[in-house]
């Protein structure tokens, strides 16, 4: 006679079908707690963007029936000049924003990471205005680069320079931008290298120091490749915010002077709740979602092709 296995089911005995229930029920009180995080991350942001995609094919001003127009909202796209001057606009501010950021926060962070008094009130300072949010930033550079009561300007009375338009001159109001968002951006640069340079392996630089390298050496060899992944993340993520910069815009220039500020965000929000054509709006936005993810699929593709090699030996 056979002996009976685990998963032979005799009369009165519990068997396998037990354990089964057992793990649909769990399965089910787990979904029972997980479906209202599921509900509202599908309700939030998968059915938008799937709306969306669809409103940027269609002829919409969000309060009559759409019409399907295909691809015509590209094609206008294309053709349009505000859109053009907004993309230049990004592409500059972009440009100019992110490696200042990047090699600011990491002189700073070099700095810092040295034993110095009150080290920790300073790291502190420069970091409380990455957490101010972007509307304080706005309205208290209104204030300071006011080009009639502004303190900027009279402080550059009192060393002799004239008084600049900032905001209001077409000519400066993007690098004024550039240079708020560099002040208040920096701060999470340095937090994130002072980090990343407590993991560059000491046995390194004291090497490097043994063998006679000087300081720029150390740096120049040592410090740097290590700190390379994290060069790449910064990159990706300071990029990224200057691609979406919109609440500065909004507070401090609203697109103006004569469309020096106008950046892609911005230029959406205009066509989609200013002009009613959100369809149009809808198209500049999947234009920007594809920029975006070219742009961190380029840099993956860097990293992953050698573009970012550690230093031989920081793993040990």
């Amino acid at each position: 006679m056979p002996r009976p296995t685990a998963l032979t089911v005799r009369p009165g005995v519990r068997g396998a079908a037990f354990p089964d229930r057992r793990r649909r029920r769990e399965s089910a009180t787990a979904w029972a707690f997980v479906s209202p995080s599921v509900l509202v991350i599908v309700g939030l942001s998968v059915v938008p963007v799937l709306w969306s995609l669809l409103l940027s094919f269609q002829s919409s001003d969000l309060l009559t029936p759409s019409s399907w127009v295909g691809l015509d909202n590209y094609r206008q796209l294309s053709d349009d000049p505000q859109f053009a001057q907004a993309v230049r606009n990004t592409l500059l501010y972009t440009a100019l924003y992110v490696p200042l950021s990047i090699v600011l926060g990491l002189a700073l962070a070099l700095a810092l990471n040295r034993r110095l008094r009150f080290t920790g009130l300073y790291r502190t300072l420069f970091f409380v205005p990455f957490v101010m949010s972007a509307t304080s930033q706005g309205v208290l550079f209104s204030f300071i680069l006011d080009p009639e009561f502004g303190a900027a300007n009279s402080l550059l009375h009192r060393i002799g320079i004239g008084s600049q338009g900032f905001f209001s001159d077409p000519d400066q109001a993007l690098f004024a931008l550039v240079a708020v968002s560099v002040w208040s951006g920096t701060g999470f640069c340095v937090v994130i290298y002072l980090a990343a340079l407590q993991g560059v392996p000491k046995e390194l630089t004291e090497a490097a120091r043994l063998d006679g390298a000087a300081h720029r050496h150390v740096l120049r060899h040592v410090t740097l490749p290590s700190l390379a992944p994290v060069s790449v993340f910064l990159v990706l993520w300071q990029t990224v915010n200057a691609l979406q910069v919109f609440d500065l815009v909004y507070v401090t220039t609203k697109g103006g002077p004569l469309g020096a500020t106008s950046v892609i965000v911005y230029f959406i929000w205009e066509q989609a709740f200013r002009n009613f054509t959100a369809g149009y709006g809808a198209a500049a936005a999947y234009v920007l979602a594809a920029a975006l993810l070219l742009g961190g699929a380029g840099l993956r593709l860097a990293r992953r092709g050698g573009g970012v090699r550690p230093v031989k030996g920081a793993g040990a």
